[in-house]
């Protein structure tokens, strides 16, 4: 979008996509009862094999005043892909699904289904029930709870009453299960202690966390809810809770609308991929989904003039495209550590090593001081300057300086200093030069100073 449409939305929330004189059909029951005229259905899926774009295609093919157009390539083995062939097809093939209910014998077995995963679960509640409620009575029994009374004493009180140890057992509340050794019905007591610390009771984490079922209902009635409609699957799913079938069928469509391709996919043509691949100049390229045709012809070019390893594997074809850079783990020793002297460079750390390699007892490498003194190097600068941070920098310290042509910029009455080379080279290697031209006045060292204290010295 432009900037205009992005900043009228974000100060005013105006919406560039309401637009006055479309209205928004979301299912196919609205689309049949729009009034008659001319129509354009945007079919988010574009291999016309499922959904409501499958139904209007195979309504709407046999008129001629139609017109599909298709905005990218179909995938292979799909309705969209054979339409698109040249010549177009005539007639084709289409499987037309549709969901009837249950009747007669299938209703049957369906029913006696459900009711025998339903004896299968209630079975299973009363096993889990049962085996919980032992497990309570032995934990009870341990702890010697004195209100728990002994199955194994006889209680002759009991009897001569006329009291039946299973007198009671119809007052209780659905889903207590008493012991079987209690006399009377007894309520379990559960001490739900917290445990608290300094800044209050120990929350648990996991009780405040919202599920994934939780989830997904509420982006079910937040995106099924548009304008308060359904849409007819959701509501189909939601509200029809009759047993119902999916029968599909083969139908022969005649196909006498208009087909036409244009290509809005986005996508390079091979002249473009070509520069592209010349500007970013991979070390290795792997070249996939294409035919054999244009894949071999990329694949000859890149190797001319891209890169010397080009890959072009096959369906289901495994290549290896690792690269043995002969790296090696290296460990400094603690008196050649000793040593080192880091110069901090933005949020690193870095020094001038000279060593010996060598062998620690567990057999990897390891850094050694040097048994005879350290060769001599050129000094190292490290670092980058820019030209306009140096300027204010140099007219800090009371020079005079000024841009002149190509960038370079003039120091003094004399002193020229100026970049020499590129900086974008294969690889990110930066092999600028920095020139420093004048006569060696004071004022020439003076600026060199100031333009070494710029960069790190190893």
């Amino acid at each position: 979008m432009s900037d205009s449409i992005a900043k009228s939305f974000e100060h005013t929330r105006d919406n560039a996509f309401l637009l006055k004189h479309v209205t928004l059909l979301i299912n196919k029951t609205e689309l049949e009862k729009a009034p008659d005229g001319p129509k354009i259905v945007l079919a988010s899926m574009a291999s016309l094999e499922v959904g409501f774009s499958h139904d209007i295609f195979v309504e709407w093919a046999a008129d001629s005043k139609n017109l599909v157009l298709f905005t990218e390539r179909g995938q292979f083995a799909t309705l969209a892909r054979m339409l698109q062939s040249d010549p177009p097809p005539k007639a084709v093939k289409v499987t037309m699904s549709k969901r009837i209910p249950l009747v007669g014998e299938e209703l049957a077995a369906y029913e006696e289904e459900q009711n025998r995963k339903r004896k299968e679960e209630a079975l299973k509640a009363t096993l889990a029930k049962e085996e919980e409620s032992k497990a309570s009575l032995g934990a009870e029994l341990a702890t010697g709870d004195p209100m728990i009374i002994d199955a194994n004493i006889k209680q002759p009180s009991l009897n001569a009453s006329g009291l039946q140890p299973g007198a009671f057992r119809d007052v209780l509340i659905d889903g207590f299960v008493p012991p079987p050794s209690s006399v009377g019905p007894m309520f379990p007591f559960y001490d739900n202690s917290s445990e608290w610390d300094d800044f209050g009771e120990v929350i648990n984490p996991d009780d405040f966390v919202i599920k994934d079922e939780d989830m997904d209902q509420a982006s079910t009635l937040v995106d099924g809810d548009l304008n308060g409609k359904l849409d007819e699957g959701s509501a189909s799913l939601i509200l029809d809770t009759t047993p119902s079938k999916v029968v599909s069928s083969e139908q022969t469509v005649h196909v006498k609308c208009s087909l036409i391709y244009m290509d809005f996919e986005g996508r390079s043509d091979g002249s473009s991929i070509k520069k592209i691949l010349g500007h970013v100049s991979p070390l290795k390229l792997v070249l996939v989904h294409g035919s054999a045709e244009a894949t071999e012809h990329l694949k000859q070019h890149c190797l001319k003039s891209v890169c010397p390893h080009v890959y072009a594997p096959q369906i289901e074809e495994s290549i290896d495209v690792t690269s043995d850079l002969c790296a090696y783990k290296v460990q400094l020793s603690e008196k050649l550590m000793s040593n080192v002297l880091f110069k901090k460079l933005g949020d690193y750390e870095i020094a001038w090593v000279d060593a010996e390699v060598g062998k620690t007892e567990s057999g990897t490498l390891s850094l050694l001081p040097l048994s005879t003194p350290p060769p001599p190097h050129k000094t190292v600068l490290v670092g980058d300057i820019k030209m306009a941070d140096f300027k204010q920098f140099l007219a800090s310290k009371g020079i005079q300086v000024e841009f002149a042509g190509g960038g370079a910029l003039r120091c003094g009455e004399y002193v020229t200093l100026r970049k020499v080379g590129d900086s974008s080279q294969k690889g990110g290697g930066n092999i600028q030069q920095i020139l420093l031209e004048g006569p060696l006045t004071e004022e020439y060292y003076k600026i060199r100073d100031h333009l070494y204290s710029q960069f790190y010295s190893l």
